[in-house]
This record gives C-alpha cells, sequence and structure tokens, in this order.
C-alpha cells in the first residue's frame, strides 16, 4: 500500500497522506513514501506547484509510535543522517519538500499534530480551516520536533512563540495558528483554495518563483552581504532565460503566458 499518493495535473501535483483509517499517522513507510515522492517531483521540470492534504478526516495526527517502535533496528537507521544531505530519514521526509524549486502549499484539515504540523511547516504557504487542530505534540511525550520542525518552527514563529509551543505541547484551532503566523490562510475548503492559489502561480515564471524560494529561503540564515551576492547572481540569470522574455511579453500583451521547461 502506499501511503503517499499523487497526481499531477496542468503542471500541479496533487500529494496526499494516504492513512485515513489512522488520521495519516506516520509510519517509518509513510516517511520513505514523502522522501520518494518529492525527489520524484523534482526531477519533473515541468511541475509549477504541489498542493499537498490529508486523504480522510485530517491531514495527519502525527507519528504513529505506537508501530513505528515495533521496529527499533529501523528507528536507529532512520537516525542516521545521510552526510552529503545533513539530514536522516525523520528529517528528510520534511526537508524534501524545501528543496523542490516549486512553491508548495499544505492545506490543512482535522488534526495537524507532532510530525504532521512539521510536514506543514516545509511547505511554503499553509490554507487551513478554521476549526483545523494543530500542536507541537512531541512534548507530551517528553520529547522535542526531530523532523526538521526545531528550524521551522524558529523560523515561522520566533524563538519566544516556538519556545513556548515545544515546551507546553499545548493544543489550538487553526484561527489561534493563523494569528500566531503557523497558517497562511483559512478557508472552509483549503485544498480548493490552495488549488486555486496553485493555478495563480501558474501564470507566473517558473525560473523566477523558483529563485524567489531559494533566496528567500537561504536569506534566513544568511548574512546580509551574502543575501545581496546572491540577488545579483539570480538577476543576471533570470535576465537571459527564455522563460523571463515570455513573462515580460505577457505582460506587455495581457495575455496567457505559455511558459517552457522550468531552468535547472
Amino acid at each position: 500500500m502506499k501511503y503517499v499518493t499523487t497526481e499531477v495535473g496542468n503542471g500541479i501535483a496533487q500529494v496526499r497522506l494516504n492513512r485515513p483509517d489512522k488520521l495519516n499517522a506516520l509510519t517509518l513507510d509513510t516517511l520513505d513514501d514523502l522522501i520518494t515522492t518529492a525527489r520524484g517531483l523534482r526531477r519533473d521540470r515541468t511541475l509549477r506547484a504541489v498542493v499537498i492534504a490529508g486523504e480522510g478526516d485530517s491531514f495527519s495526527s502525527g507519528l504513529d509510535m505506537a508501530t513505528v517502535l515495533r521496529t527499533p533496528g529501523r528507528i536507529v537507521k532512520a537516525f542516521l543522517p545521510v552526510p552529503w544531505r545533513g539530514t536522516n530519514r525523520f528529517q528528510e521526509a520534511c526537508w524534501a519538500w524545501r528543496r523542490l524549486p516549486v512553491p508548495v502549499i499544505a492545506a490543512v484539515h482535522g488534526h495537524c499534530y507532532g510530525g504532521g504540523l512539521q510536514i506543514a511547516l516545509a511547505a511554503d504557504f499553509r490554507y487551513a480551516t478554521p476549526d483545523s487542530r494543530w500542536s507541537v505534540l512531541e512534548g507530551k511525550w517528553g520529547i522535542i520536533p526531530d523532523m526538521s520542525g526545531i528550524r521551522t518552527l524558529t523560523e515561522v514563529l520566533g524563538p519566544d512563540v516556538a519556545k513556548r509551543l515545544t515546551m507546553t505541547a499545548e493544543q489550538f484551532s487553526g484561527t489561534e495558528a493563523q494569528r500566531l503566523g503557523l497558517v497562511t490562510e483559512l478557508h472552509d475548503e483549503p485544498v480548493k483554495a490552495a488549488t486555486a492559489f496553485a493555478e495563480t502561480l501558474r501564470t507566473k515564471s517558473p525560473d523566477a518563483l523558483a529563485a524567489a524560494k531559494r533566496l528567500i529561503n537561504g536569506a534566513l540564515t544568511a548574512s546580509a552581504r551574502r543575501t545581496f551576492a546572491r540577488e545579483r547572481r539570480e538577476q543576471i540569470r533570470l535576465l537571459r532565460l527564455p522563460n523571463t522574455k515570455i513573462q515580460r511579453k505577457a505582460v506587455a500583451t495581457k495575455s496567457t503566458a505559455e511558459f517552457g521547461p522550468r531552468a535547472r
């Protein structure tokens, strides 16, 4: 059984966590599927955006501890980092979505707990229902988020709020998540809204979107001097790419742009 399913149409990938009978609780097999799916999409140069959501009643209720703990040997192996990536299997299941050169939108309903919240944080945008339920749930079990969540929580919320949510494991609604800054927009039908946003992004140069994602993600940890240098390099590269010319022509004529493959 595949615990992550994907359908790609019109340049938009619809990715689904597919364990609805268990509220999409994450197993080691689910993590493997997430990594494999993200890497496969990364190779698709016609891809323009990704919408990731959960089947059934929830986005994800977090790690399925009972199932994962049955195979301690696999847990040990999953904790070992890959030297050239700097992530282990738990971390790469989330961080692989940050590596994609296209916008990733998480559409959240129901539970978004623990590892599920860390997957949502790896997306560039988070659309959620007002009544969705959120929690950095690891603290309930006396552990910490370790699927890249420490980094993404701090980036999105700042250190004080990230510490509070991690230390208390408090649960809160999608409305409160938006107030805190975890959620980009609230929608009664987040998948529909996320897909509409993805369609809007299809009208932009895929090379410019990829450059913006690289630059903004990199600026979070780089010095101002290094960010300025990256800006210059990306802009010079963009000015020479065919898709930039297509974008300029579309703006000038107010026509629908037909972009080519994303540049490597």
